[in-house]
């Protein structure tokens, strides 16, 4: 089977994937402030009020950037960089099950920072190549 007609498809699927999770995370995040407010505050985050507002609005504005992509290569990053945080306070010795959906959200991140929007995106809309995002 002839796959590479279908190579465009791949960051769309991808986007959509790590898109809607983290739109729905940092809506979560944004719509419950206080508690996460205090969560952040119990695992040693610094200036945790501040850091949960930051997260949630990265996780959801980014999450609708990925999504749509639109621009994504810097949320996508930021995205990343939470999820090496996630990974470093709350997984740490816990192991590889409870790590593992934050490790593909973390590698899946990368990756679209690397590759771009692609063809479905909101960039190539309105006509941007991923080299000029």
């Amino acid at each position: 089977m002839n796959t590479e007609k279908y190579y465009d498809w791949a960051p769309l699927l991808l986007r959509l994937g790590v898109g809607l999770i983290f739109i729905f995370a940092g809506w979560g995040k944004l719509t419950g402030i206080e508690g996460t407010t205090e969560f952040f505050g119990n695992i040693g985050i610094p200036m945790a009020g501040l850091m949960a507002w930051v997260v949630a609005l990265v996780e959801f504005v980014g999450g609708l950037m990925v999504l749509t992509g639109f621009k994504i290569k810097i949320p996508a990053l930021l995205l990343a960089f939470i999820m090496v945080v996630a990974l470093l306070t709350t997984k740490v010795g816990e192991g590889f099950r409870a790590a593992r959906l934050d490790l593909i959200l973390l590698f899946v991140s990368l990756a679209l920072a690397i590759i771009g929007s692609g063809k479905y995106s909101l960039d190539a809309m309105l006509g941007k190549r991923d080299s000029e995002i």
